[in-house]
């Protein structure tokens, strides 16, 4: 895939860290797959991946967590 942010680079398969923050809750994803531009290093998670992450954190700040480090471990 072409990077629409530079337009110049293309992704390639990796790992990634993403940090999610949402009512006062920061938690910290490591190796969460995704592609990332060899130009500019745009990261893109796909939508299964984003709602895992997404369901991870809500489920944190339900729980009263501050801040949490994973690593993320495919379902």
């Amino acid at each position: 895939m072409n990077c629409v942010i530079c337009r110049h680079g293309t992704t390639k398969h990796g790992k990634v860290t993403v940090t999610l923050e949402r009512n006062g809750s920061t938690v910290v994803i490591k190796g969460v797959p995704a592609s990332v531009c060899s130009n500019c290093g745009e990261e893109y998670i796909d939508e299964k991946t984003a709602g895992r992450l997404l369901k991870t954190a809500e489920e944190a700040v339900k729980a009263g967590v501050q801040v949490d480090v994973r690593t993320y471990h495919a379902a």
